[in-house]
């Protein structure tokens, strides 16, 4: 059983080998190998997730197993095991539904490459879980920037070019300021390692000392994450990189990427600052403000558009903007909501976007809600997923996004504060957004018409298929059976602290 400690360490260092490998592999070969890495990864992190669970307790993996600061340190344990495992299924599947229009979105040439992009961020994906180290975190924060780019530039036409142009420049901004707020973290402090930085500044907030130096640290850190999640007013980049991306790009983006810097920032929240500390800088108030703000001019946003991909696309920033106002209620149960919400979204959204792939390819690739019409009787899955995930996404019961509305208004309500009046309205007056714009485009795509778009012959291909059916069943997982995710994120919330 010790032997799984290794495992994380396992997925990391042979996501990166694989991405080297793959730069020489023709695009068929590149494609098999990327998907049997990402199993592997899978079958790895529910081993991770199993032992931990078993063994009731954390454990850290020293890399050539030397100490810090001369080595570098790996800690797992039961929320990182249910994040790791997520963060590969999710990656899998949204691969798997969106392989079939890899060969019409991208050249040839190019093909091999997309699968480097994607086992790279596969790796840092997993290292922002796992690492222990704050500046191995910034090193893959880097390497996760530079393939989350090349995702979105790969389709090589001019709309995607732009896009991606805005991302790194926004990108590399928080980037920038992570960057400071780790440097001068570690002047503060001489370490690195995350438990040693909690140390010494638990010393220095007991005596008083360095108490502005520290607000500003924590200040930039978040700033800078903040930045790299597109919390509103941070988002302009987002809708051009998930609206002009491929689909399978547009939705690992919207799901995995923006939500490992959130999991790093709740990481850095428990395990580098300490949630005392934490909570007296009155971050959280900003968290609070901006992710309210975020939940309701996302939605606005979404409401205007007549393109569904960039409809989807704002949605995701009200959706971000639920997960810091769960963080910025400042409480245990606010931060278990935005956990949950994590992976509520991330199954959905992910789920909406190959959906709205396959609504378009029935549609003459055409993207507007009037070219749509009647898209989900000719792509039947792809109708049903889209109405699961626009569901969920509303807060429907029975549906994974009905539990984290649940557990965000259970958040506020336990507040007692000026926050629980505000969370409960806004919670109240975003659901009622959601629904304009979802049930919208829901209607819109089971509205009968009768044009040369429908195509009886039409086959939406096994692994479409196979994506979609095992996105609904999690998303029904989640709403129906959320307890043990719930418990879980507890658990891990604990071992952290």
């Amino acid at each position: 059983m010790d032997f799984i400690r290794n495992f994380p360490f396992f997925c990391i260092v042979l996501a990166l080998a694989s991405g080297v490998i793959s730069s020489v592999l023709r695009p068929k070969a590149a494609k098999a190998l990327s998907f049997i890495l990402i199993s592997f990864s899978c079958i790895c992190s529910f081993c991770v997730l199993y032992y931990t669970v078993q063994t009731g307790e954390a454990f850290t993996y020293m890399m050539g197993h030397f100490p810090a600061p001369w080595g570098n340190e790996i800690r797992a344990g039961v929320l990182e095991g249910v994040m790791a495992s997520f963060f590969s299924v999710i990656m899998l599947l949204a691969l798997l539904g969106g392989e079939k229009y890899l060969k019409a979105d991208i050249e040839e040439s190019k093909q091999n490459l997309y699968f480097v992009l994607v086992n790279l961020l596969l790796s840092s994906l997993l290292a922002l879980v796992y690492t222990n180290d704050l500046f191995t975190a910034y090193v893959f924060v880097e390497i996760n920037t530079i393939a989350a780019g090349g995702l979105i530039m790969i389709r090589s036409n001019g709309h995607s070019m732009l896009a991606a142009t805005k991302y790194m420049i926004m990108s590399l901004l928080g980037s920038g300021l992570l960057l400071i707020g780790i440097t001068l973290q570690y002047d503060l402090t001489g370490h690195l390692l995350m438990s040693n930085i909690q140390e010494s500044i638990g010393e220095l907030a007991a005596h008083g000392e360095y108490t502005v130096p520290l607000t500003v640290i924590i200040g930039l850190i978040s700033v800078g994450i903040a930045i790299k999640s597109a919390l509103f007013p941070f988002h302009a980049w987002l809708a051009d990189a998930y609206g002009y991306s491929t689909a399978s790009s547009a939705a690992i983006l919207s799901s995995l990427v923006s939500k490992a810097y959130i999991f790093l920032l709740i990481k850095i929240i428990y395990r580098v600052i300490g949630t005392g500390v934490f909570w007296d800088s009155k971050i959280t108030n900003v968290f609070f403000v901006l992710g309210v703000a975020g939940m309701l001019f996302g939605s606005i946003s979404a409401i205007k558009e007549c393109d569904m991909r960039r409809m989807i696309a704002f949605s995701s920033v009200a959706q971000i903007g639920y997960i810091y106002m769960g963080l910025g209620f400042g409480t245990k149960l606010g931060v278990t909501a935005a956990v949950f919400h994590i992976f509520s979204h991330a199954a959905t959204k992910s789920m909406l976007f190959v959906a709205c792939r396959g609504l378009s390819e029935v549609s003459g690739n055409k993207k507007d809600f009037s070219d749509l019409k009647g898209s989900g009787f000719r792509n039947r899955i792809a109708g049903v997923a889209f109405t699961v995930g626009a569901l969920s996404m509303v807060g429907v019961p029975l549906f994974a996004g009905f539990i984290s509305k649940l557990y965000l208004t259970s958040a506020a309500l336990e507040t007692m504060s000026l926050k629980m009046a505000v969370g409960v309205i806004v919670l109240a007056v975003s659901t009622i957004l959601n629904a304009l714009y979802f049930i919208r485009a829901v209607i819109s795509i089971y509205t009968p018409r009768n044009e040369h778009y429908r195509d009886a012959a039409f086959r939406p291909g096994m692994t479409f298929c196979a994506g979609m059916v095992c996105f609904i069943a999690i998303n029904f997982l989640l709403g129906l059976a959320s307890h043990p995710l719930i418990t879980a994120i507890e658990q891990g919330l604990q071992m952290f602290s």
